[in-house]
């Protein structure tokens, strides 16, 4: 069953931001992991609990790869800069 991760990110370092996008891609997709959505237009019809700001989905063949990729060591200095240049929420969901 396919997984996404799901990312809201607000970004304060565009610059470190784009580097980390560079970087990250090529990881997401050693896992498996396929972007569907990459901070494209957004509209919030409701906001009771939550108001997105910028959302990355990646679609990962499991749960297992998604968090593979999350936990992978070589994402570790990747993920170091997206911390740097950007506060964001992370979530894992299985999908159908």
């Amino acid at each position: 069953m396919p997984a996404y991760l799901i990312v809201d990110t607000q970004i304060h370092d565009t610059v470190a931001y784009d580097r980390y996008k560079a970087l990250a891609r090529p990881l997401a997709e050693k896992h498996g992991g396929e972007y569907l959505a990459r901070g494209g237009a957004l509209e919030t019809l409701e906001s009771e609990l939550w108001s997105p700001t910028r959302l990355v989905v990646i679609r990962f063949p499991d749960m297992a790869a998604a968090r593979a990729f999350a936990e992978d060591p070589d994402y570790a200095p990747v993920k170091a800069i997206r911390l740097g240049a950007a506060k964001c929420t992370v979530a894992i969901i299985d999908g159908m």
